[in-house]
């Protein structure tokens, strides 16, 4: 079989890998991509955009049904399910097709190589090629002089007697026009899982209209959070009528496409629970299996990532991984912008040899319950188990002006400080419009900013970000006794 030969061969054609072949033509180099799935990976396809999409849609209807403001009536609004999927799926492929494949077969403003992608299954034969099998039967070799995996992660699914018996969705039930996308709302809706997937879509379906119960095994939702979030988030969500049940262990599952039964320990108590819809959204796992790396040499951590130095190269010096698929490897998070900004990375320190090492410990997250959940930095517990002396401080929204003024005070902040320096380790926020906010933070922790630099720094008054300030002053100061603007 004849082979292809370039610079770069990436397994993927997701964001990481998008990254990583725009940063080859921009070096000059050949770079091609392979996909199995749907151009554009999980993000685009099946995770942040189209859960995002709905997750405002459901927000539009809440909020009309439970306005904030005495004057204004609750108002009713009629929700077409199928007409709501049938737009997530526009935004879905409009997003694709502009950011995705017009990027592909077509040369850059000087005229360089264009990217390239060859569908079909891939996998490793040896350290230098990869072996692509079309759905059609076919096969394309490609040799590269490096290799950068990039296939991205899916969702995990527990081991649960029963399961594999039993009809269940996942995360992916938001993709476009598959087998496994949701058209119609369920009427119930069960969800194993209290991590960030559990939440958002939990939220959005029960605003949309569904029964919807969440068990999480943990003693609280959102486990490696603050608590304070965690138990705040908890019980705004059981106020919207979310059935949230904590230390909820699974026995057994049984059921058919009609209705589930769950038989769960609650507490150490049995309860037999059922539900129309099952959705499993536990965790996510590294895609690996079945692309030859451990042919190539490539080494595997316990969990399954591909295990990385600094630099994003593997155990085999010419192959490279970056995005979800290397896990948790050099402190990186399951993220679509982190996998983006390490492709480069990869790309570069691939191809150009700049030994550029990857900085994984300032990444803000966003959960887009409603209010959000924006973190950055270190939790008060992670500050402790690194051997650092540390002081912390929770306020409530209802301190926060803008809150008030708009009349949402719903969350709080937390934040935590080095004591003595009073540099700012990490800071945690349930609240509106968290995820925007967290970008200052973000900022900050990246330069190493005191408490002193957010009282310091003039906000714009009434905003939510002034709540960071806020809560740099709650140290030193009575919050509730002070005037607008005052530190």
């Amino acid at each position: 079989m004849k082979q292809e030969r370039y610079d770069l061969v990436i397994l993927g054609a997701g964001s990481t890998a998008f990254a990583a072949a725009i940063r080859a033509q921009e070096l000059r180099k050949t770079a091609v991509m392979t996909e199995g799935w749907t151009l554009g990976g999980t993000c685009v396809n099946r995770g942040c955009l189209p859960s995002k999409n709905l997750i405002e849609a459901a927000k539009l209807v809440y909020d009309a049904a439970h306005p904030r403001y005495p004057g204004l009536a609750p108002a009713f609004v009629q929700i077409d399910f199928p007409r709501l999927v049938a737009q997530k799926d526009e935004i879905i492929h409009d997003y694709r097709d502009q950011h995705y494949a017009s990027l592909v077969n077509e040369a850059d403003e000087a005229g360089q190589q264009p990217m390239q992608v060859v569908f079909g299954h891939a996998a490793l034969v040896d350290p230098h090629t990869v072996e692509v099998q079309s759905s059609a039967g076919s096969s394309r070799r490609l040799a590269g002089d490096h290799i950068l995996v990039a296939t991205g992660s899916s969702p995990l699914v527990p081991d649960i007697p029963g399961l594999a018996e039993t009809p269940y969705l996942t995360s992916d039930l938001l993709t476009s026009q598959e087998e496994q996308e949701l058209k119609e709302l369920p009427r119930s809706l069960m969800i194993i899982g209290g991590g960030y997937i559990a939440l958002e879509l939990g939220q959005m379906f029960a605003r949309l209209g569904s029964e919807v119960t969440i068990l999480e095994r943990a003693t609280r939702i959102l486990k490696d959070y603050e608590p304070e979030i965690s138990l705040a988030l908890t019980d705004l969500l059981r106020e919207e009528g979310v059935r949230v049940l904590t230390q909820a262990r699974v026995q057994e599952v049984s059921g058919d496409t009609d209705v589930v039964h769950a038989s769960v320990s609650v507490h150490g108590k049995p309860q037999d629970l059922q539900a129309e819809k099952l959705l499993v959204a536990t965790s996510r796992r590294p895609n690996t299996a079945k692309l030859g790396l451990e042919r190539a040499g490539v080494r595997l951590d316990r969990q399954g990532a591909v295990m990385v130095d600094a630099y994003l190269r593997t155990s085999v010096p010419h192959i490279w991984a970056a995005g979800d698929v290397i896990g948790h490897e050099t402190e990186s998070q399951m993220a679509t912008p982190v996998g983006a900004h390490d492709g480069g990375i990869a790309a570069e320190n691939a191809l150009a040899g700049t030994k550029r090492c990857v900085d994984h410990s300032v990444i803000p997250r966003t959960i887009f319950t409603d209010p959000q959940v924006a973190v950055v930095g270190l939790t008060d517990e992670e500050a402790t188990a690194r051997g650092i002396v540390c002081e912390c401080n929770t306020i409530p929204m209802s301190v926060v002006p803008r809150a008030g003024a708009i009349r949402d005070t719903r969350g709080v902040v937390k934040m935590v400080l080095e004591r003595g320096s009073r540099r700012v380790l990490g800071i945690s926020m349930l609240g509106v419009n968290a995820g925007e906010v967290i970008h200052e933070a973000a900022m900050a922790l990246r330069f190493g900013a005191t408490a002193n630099d957010f009282i310091d720094l003039i906000h714009v008054y009434p905003t939510m970000a002034e709540a960071l300030k806020i809560a740099a002053i709650s140290f030193t100061k009575d919050v509730n006794r002070l005037s607008c603007c005052a530190s």
